[in-house]
């Protein structure tokens, strides 16, 4: 995917040095969905964290269920690097291609905050779902459709593109799980963040790296277009919702 030329992975790797410290949101919902996985009984079989970057959500399984040792994936290297884990746990692979020959019969397959990133969330959703052991574990979150409602407003309003990342149906992510399990958690969360200006927002998603995607740049003019029909709350702020989806399913 890119953005102005420059590549999600190129992005990522640049704010690699800042992403784990600011990435607040995401670290939440880490340490959540790995307090969903504390106490499943988990097959035999290898546990992976999809999409790790820095290892957020694989620390927050260490420090809860200290007995699991998750593999760290993800297509990012100066990410990967930061993760606190043994090299040899970390793997180095484009998801896009599937799932690396170490996640065949998992006992556990966790994501957070990456399969958005995707081509096909749901074609790569299928697959994930088919590399699990019979009794093996998915535990996903994943911003949906319905984010960013306020900047698709703006952008509606100024009459321009709207360059949010286009994200999955949150409906057609529990579809193609239905397909195949029955979800045992399927939840629906919304988190509203507040920013002095719609500026300091777009300007902490370059920190995080989020604009190397594939929904390209505004031009000057439709940006100060974009910025003067940002809504804002009765205290001047700019507010961000996330509408996000936690699920959590096992393969008979």
């Amino acid at each position: 995917m890119t953005s102005g030329g420059l590549d999600r992975r190129t992005a990522f790797g640049r704010a690699a040095a800042t992403y784990a410290a600011r990435a607040r949101l995401q670290q939440a919902l880490a340490w959540r969905l790995a307090h969903h996985c504390r106490g499943l009984a988990l097959p035999a079989g290898p546990v992976l964290d999809l999409g790790a970057g820095p290892g957020t959500l694989a620390g927050a399984l260490r420090r809860q269920r200290p007995d699991l040792d998750p593999w760290l994936v993800d297509d990012c290297a100066p990410l990967l690097a930061l993760a606190p884990a043994p090299a040899e746990r970390r793997l180095l692979w484009d998801l896009d291609r599937g799932l690396p020959p170490q996640a065949q019969g998992a006992a556990l397959l966790m994501s957070s905050f990456a399969l958005h990133w995707l081509a096909d969330p749901v074609a790569q959703l299928r697959h994930w779902l088919g590399c699990l052991a019979p009794g093996g574990w998915l535990a996903l979150a994943v911003p949906v459709a319905g984010s960013f409602d306020g900047w698709r407003q703006a952008a509606r309003r100024a009459g321009v593109a709207c360059t949010a990342l286009a994200l999955p149906d949150g409906d057609a992510l529990r579809n193609a799980v239905e397909a195949t399990v029955r979800p045992s958690l399927d939840r629906r969360l919304r988190f509203t963040v507040g920013y002095p200006s719609p500026l300091a927002f777009l300007r902490e998603l370059r920190q995080l790296g989020v604009q190397g995607q594939a929904s390209g740049r505004l031009q000057a003019g439709a940006m100060r277009r974009l910025l003067r029909h940002w809504p804002a709350d009765a205290r001047g702020r700019t507010l961000l919702s996330w509408e996000l989806r936690l699920l959590l399913a096992q393969r008979p």
